[in-house]
């Protein structure tokens, strides 16, 4: 199985692939790393967003994705532009959507220790561990 783990920063959605393998988790390379939504008060926008989004999904064979949840208050709240985002995933057809608290991930990576591949960049860590932590979890 082939889950892509997601980090919502801002008004990107940050992507990184995993699969389990015999020695435990593997990264698959994407040649899109990230995908970026722009001025979200505009519906052509955000509509071109979701497209991109579902072509991008549908090109890698995704069927599971975990993304890193937000808080939806305090000092480290995510912004409604994130919000927006998560939705657009949680809507895409045939395909199963898991939030996975901070917490969750770190608990799943320190039980596991998950190892970050070189082929990674460093913004997508994040990203890669809530991938691991959604295969774990399966």
């Amino acid at each position: 199985m082939i889950i892509c783990g997601i980090e919502i920063k801002g008004s990107e959605a940050i992507f990184a692939l995993a699969t389990r393998q015999q020695d435990g988790v593997g990264h698959l390379p994407l040649a899109i790393k990230k995908i970026g939504l722009e001025d979200d008060d505009e519906s052509a926008n955000v509509k071109a967003f979701a497209q991109q989004i579902a072509g991008f999904v549908r090109e890698n064979g995704i069927s599971h994705i975990a993304i890193k949840k937000r808080s939806k208050k305090g000092e480290f709240a995510g912004g409604p532009t994130t919000f927006k985002i998560e939705t657009i995933f949680q809507l895409l057809p045939d395909c199963t959507v898991t939030l996975l608290s901070p917490q969750t991930i770190n608990a799943q990576n320190k039980k596991h220790d998950f190892a970050l591949p070189d082929s990674l960049n460093k913004y997508q860590h994040e990203a890669f561990k809530a991938a691991c932590a959604g295969l774990m979890k399966k």
